[in-house]
């Protein structure tokens, strides 16, 4: 079994999903007592938030750069960004590591594509929203079209997410503004809906609602599965 590299705390709730799915299916894949070979990574999340809001993305960057040579150090055989946003740094973090990184837009842009999805939504924070590196990835390497959310609903997206979700805070009103606004996107012709932000699977599941739902965070860790059991 290869060892898998976690760069996580982006935030630390959405890092515990990533440990208990990571464990989940080596135990699923070789039954048992066996449990994923794991070496992680956590950062300070208040100290990446302040810089992706004054815009230093070069900062955050040479602090995920860092993580990555830990980890591989730490004997981790390929590497994981636990977070949409902060792939919007993988090239520089791919660059600092001699270990290949597996990343989140491409293991669920496949997924779409295997599926026969051809347009989806996307919500995220607002920079993996309204910034080219996410979307851009995906439409340009897989050939499928993303549609966002208006402005005012890009807000609320994102308010949500950094002030109730990084929190461990899931309250029902947002979860029925965010179902709201994934109807909204499904009328505009999304066949489909990404949580591109790894906390979003906290608050809303596919059991709320009929819009099919890609959760990014699952969708990594089970590509990571995969990677790890590779003969």
């Amino acid at each position: 079994m290869k060892t898998i590299g976690l760069l996580g705390g982006m935030s630390w709730e959405s890092t515990a999903s990533y440990y208990r799915a990571l464990n989940e299916g080596v135990r699923a894949a070789l039954g048992g007592l066996h449990s994923a070979k794991l070496c992680l990574y956590s950062v300070d999340f208040a100290e990446i938030e302040r810089l992706q809001h004054a815009g230093d993305w070069d900062a955050t960057a040479e602090i995920l750069s860092q993580a990555a040579r830990s980890v591989e150090a730490g004997g981790a055989d390929f590497l994981l960004i636990g977070t949409n946003t902060m792939h919007k740094v993988a090239p520089q973090v791919a660059k600092a590591v001699s270990i290949p990184l597996l990343h989140i837009a491409d293991a669920t842009a496949q997924r779409l594509a295997t599926d026969g999805i051809s347009r989806v939504g996307l919500l995220g924070t607002r920079f993996t929203m309204e910034q080219e590196f996410y979307k851009g990835r995906i439409t340009e390497g897989f050939g499928i079209e993303v549609l966002v959310p208006d402005e005012a609903q890009r807000d609320q997206v994102h308010e949500v997410i950094f002030h109730e979700l990084c929190l461990g805070q899931v309250k029902e009103a947002s979860r029925q503004r965010y179902l709201e606004i994934i109807e909204s996107l499904h009328e505009q012709g999304a066949e489909a809906v990404i949580l591109g932000c790894t906390e979003i699977a906290l608050l809303v599941q596919q059991s709320h609602t009929a819009v099919p739902l890609y959760d990014t965070a699952a969708i990594h860790a089970e590509e990571a599965v995969k990677w790890a059991l590779q003969r």
